[in-house]
């Protein structure tokens, strides 16, 4: 088939070296497909966006596993010491002296010393001291986290697992769709869709980049579904393909999403892609909103319900 002539687009940052790149470019939650090699392990992580971007249960598991980690280490500590250098400590076996000792760092370490009981020693002193003037500096970090992850501006948009290729203006058009999961307010939403394909020339491979033209890329404000839409005619990247052409070639659709969130007074921005194992042929997304009394009723959870066509 005759290669169309388009315009490479050169700014996604993605090199056009198909050797040198694999997999998808961008995962389905907006994340880079990117490893880096070649400095320590600890230096390729920004610990502070990493502890701020991470899933909700991640971050209390880390939490809680730094918490209790800590405080069995010093428990540790306490009790090869000797429970005995704890006034006020009951003795017992040897598990229960091990409790007794975990408790004693879960009330030093967080710095609320019921009193009951306390150290004894120069050393067991010493180890307190130290213990309560991390627990002072790690409380003080996890609320700083706390508040980054509470106040950080996030676009708090959901996407379609899955794009469609659906009858529109007497042809047809790619069709994806994204919807606020949250009451927050976005308006001057833009979205820009890129196509990457894996283009064969002679024995050689190289990535090229397509913009994808909208019949509506800007929307002044995003309160319910928005269905983006890509007419495949003549003055596509995707006319003439196949959807077994595009899957041999790796295409994927690659997804940016900004748009303005009146209560953080900041820009929001959100990504991700579908690859061509995520096209549906001739379907059509089923509606997620109906009237109800004097409201609409946006259903959210019916963002990927979708029907399939019968066949001309």
């Amino acid at each position: 088939m005759a290669r169309r002539t388009f315009n490479n687009e050169l700014n996604t940052g993605f090199g056009n070296n198909t050797s040198a790149s694999a997999g998808r470019f961008y995962h389905k939650d907006g994340k880079v497909n990117v490893m880096r090699r070649g400095v320590p392990f600890f230096d390729r992580f920004s610990w502070f966006h990493t502890l701020l971007s991470m899933e909700r249960w991640k971050f209390w598991l880390y939490l809680l596993s730094v918490y209790f980690g800590i405080n069995l280490l010093f428990a540790a500590v306490y009790y090869f010491i000797g429970v005995e250098h704890l006034n006020g400590s009951k003795g017992g076996s040897h598990l229960a002296q091990f409790v007794e000792a975990f408790f004693f760092s879960a009330q030093t370490y967080t710095t609320v010393g019921y009193g009951h009981v306390s150290p004894d020693g120069l050393l067991t002193s010493s180890v307190a001291a130290f213990e309560s003037f991390l627990g002072v500096m790690t409380l003080a970090l996890a609320s700083g986290l706390f508040f980054g992850r509470f106040s950080m501006p996030r676009a708090y948009v959901r996407f379609s697992n899955i794009a469609l290729f659906a009858p529109f203006q007497d042809g047809q058009a790619l069709m994806l769709r994204m919807v606020p999961q949250k009451n927050n307010q976005l308006t001057e939403a833009e979205v820009k869709l890129t196509l990457a394909l894996r283009v064969r020339d002679g024995d050689k491979e190289h990535n090229e980049f397509y913009g994808l033209p909208l019949e509506l890329s800007k929307i002044n404000v995003l309160v319910s579904n928005w269905t983006i839409v890509h007419a495949i005619n003549d003055e596509s990247p995707l006319h003439g393909y196949s959807l077994q052409e595009l899957k041999d070639m790796s295409a994927e659709v690659l997804v940016f999403f900004k748009a303005y969130d009146e209560v953080f007074a900041n820009t929001v921005i959100a990504r991700t892609s579908y690859t061509a194992d995520e096209f549906i042929p001739n379907a059509k997304f089923r509606p997620m909103y109906h009237a109800e009394g004097g409201t609409t009723v946006l259903h959210v959870d019916k963002l990927n319900d979708f029907e399939l066509l019968p066949r001309a």
